[in-house]
């Protein structure tokens, strides 16, 4: 008889909660360190989309990490992480040394580049160069080119040697610059000045985002091709009180002003995945049927939000809800 091995089971293939090795621990900035995760016995890992990223378990919680590299056949992963002031960040700050164990998952795409785009306009604020890097890199693998935009504060920069270090070769243009209204400015014109067919990325603060989007609209760029990633979101305000029914089982739920529609369903006993708790993760979305939905999350597209069968229920609300679980 013939073995046969499932393709699956092969170590490069895995994205379950496993154990990594720190490889490497190296500052970049006062605030910034970047880790090297490999396999204990050295094994080639799953390979990725640019943009994705990784989530680690720290002090017990867990947290998403953009991966750097860009994603092919890695031997390590790389992430770097940002000193928030406490949490998960600081715990991995303050734990974590070369040989030290980590657990993670992934890596998850949920940023990944259009693959039929003919040029890419990237723009990073601060720690979000991490993945804008990452799609630089792809850029570059595929054999195309990019336009990076890094706006960070002087001596808070991450990574910036390697994107110098990118921008001396052909087809890759890169742009420094500090201050919010220079770096709106730059924006405006780098957004009005594209050849067709450009795709643009964008990872950074709530405030540059915004500016982003805002100047893609008035440069009259569509929704398709105006892409972003947010680290987090504003906390919503409570919202009005809703009921949800349980298609399987016929349990109405009841959810109060204030409380989400996961937290009722992990109390009722339904484990939903979820992660961010703010809607830019789309961990917790799930298919539902609804008379009236309000969309509060950062992930589903529009069309997917008029489509009105699934929502990001650790934020959106809404009336008359069958949850499909």
């Amino acid at each position: 008889m013939t073995a046969v091995t499932a393709a699956h089971l092969h170590p490069a293939y895995v994205t379950r909660a496993r154990e990594l090795t720190v490889a490497a621990v190296t500052p970049l900035t006062a605030a910034i360190t970047s880790f090297e995760l490999v396999a204990p016995d050295g094994a080639t890992l799953t390979a990725y989309q640019p943009g994705s990223h990784l989530i680690v378990t720290a002090d017990g919680k867990r947290n998403a990490y953009s991966l750097l590299g860009d994603g092919a056949n890695p031997r390590r992963y790389q992430i770097s992480v940002l000193r928030r002031g406490g949490g998960a960040s600081d715990w991995l700050h303050d734990n974590l040394r070369v040989g030290s164990t980590v657990e993670v998952e992934g890596p998850r795409s949920m940023f990944a580049p259009v693959l039929n785009q003919r040029h890419a306009l990237l723009i990073a604020g601060g720690i979000g160069i991490t993945p804008i890097l990452s799609h630089a890199l792809g850029r570059l693998r595929s054999g195309g080119g990019a336009e990076i935009i890094y706006s960070y504060r002087p001596g808070h920069a991450a990574h910036l040697g390697e994107l110098r270090s990118l921008a001396r070769r052909p087809g890759v243009t890169l742009h420094e610059v500090s201050g919010r209204a220079t770096t709106a400015e730059l924006l405006r014109r780098r957004l009005r000045d594209q050849p067709l067919g450009t795709h643009a990325y964008a990872c950074g603060p709530a405030s540059l985002l915004n500016t982003y989007q805002q100047f893609a609209r008035d440069a009259g760029w569509p929704a398709a091709r105006v892409h972003l990633e947010r680290f987090t979101a504003p906390e919503p305000d409570p919202g009005e009180p809703f009921q949800a029914t349980l298609a399987a089982s016929g349990e109405v739920l009841s959810v109060p002003a204030g409380v989400s529609l996961l937290t009722r369903l992990l109390e009722a006993g339904y484990p939903v995945p979820n992660l961010c708790r703010r809607g830019v993760c789309g961990e917790c979305r799930i298919p539902v049927r609804a008379a009236a939905l309000e969309h509060r999350d950062y992930v589903l597209t529009d069309e997917e939000k008029k489509a009105g069968d699934a929502m990001l229920c650790c934020v959106s609300r809404g009336q008359d809800i069958e949850v499909l679980l």
